[in-house]
């Protein structure tokens, strides 16, 4: 099977094709997390990136390597110093930033090696999420938190507000910020209000340098 075929057996997600259109042609990038290697065969394909990829799991690095990926074991939190200054135009962080320790660390690090950073992550403040809690005393499971508590990689539960106030902390700035509902509906925002926090059930940043 050829990368074209495998790419096309594979589901793409909203978030992926969204990230994909934020990605400028030709770039250089790195796949922090890259996973299964879903977006950055995307990437390379159709947005025709120089693309590489770092993952911890053995069996997403080989998986990436099957669909002829440049990916290498390796560990956000511990790696991300051996890339040079503005090594990449795009560092992308998809679907990650829950699962990590040193969040500030690792947001410092690709706007280092990354003259912009892509981050895309789940929000904790959508209301079924608060209605679970609230109501049902349980926490969420649904499509994009899919896994039980007691199985999940998450050890970060943050909203939309909180990822501005961090994004303020580190003296970084949201250049683009997208939105998507359940439906999978995206609306581009130019800032996080409380309507917007309730409804969002994931979120797409574009953040670059203050």
């Amino acid at each position: 099977m050829n990368r074209q075929e495998t790419t096309a057996t594979a589901r793409i997600r909203v978030d992926q094709k969204l990230i994909a259109d934020m990605v400028t042609p030709g770039s250089r990038l790195l796949d922090v997390g890259c996973g299964d290697g879903v977006l950055l065969d995307l990437l390379v394909r159709e947005r025709e990136v120089d693309g590489r990829g770092i993952e911890l799991s053995q069996e997403g690095v080989n998986t990436c390597v099957a669909r002829g990926l440049a990916v290498v074991q390796g560990d956000a939190e511990t790696d991300l110093h051996n890339y040079p200054d503005d090594a990449f135009d795009f560092a992308l962080l998809s679907q990650t930033l829950p699962a990590i320790f040193d969040v500030k660390g690792v947001l410092s690090e690709l706007l280092r090696i990354g003259r912009c950073a892509v981050v895309s992550f789940p929000n904790f403040g959508y209301w079924r999420v608060r209605t679970d809690l609230l109501f049902r005393g349980r926490s969420p499971i649904s499509e994009n938190l899919p896994n039980a508590w007691y199985e999940s990689p998450n050890i970060r539960f943050f909203t939309l507000t909180d990822f501005m106030d961090l994004l303020d902390e580190l003296d970084l700035t949201a250049q683009q910020i997208i939105t998507i509902d359940r439906r999978g509906q995206a609306r581009s925002q130019r800032e996080i209000g409380h309507w917007t926090n309730l409804l969002t059930e994931q979120a797409i940043f574009l953040i670059g340098r203050s």
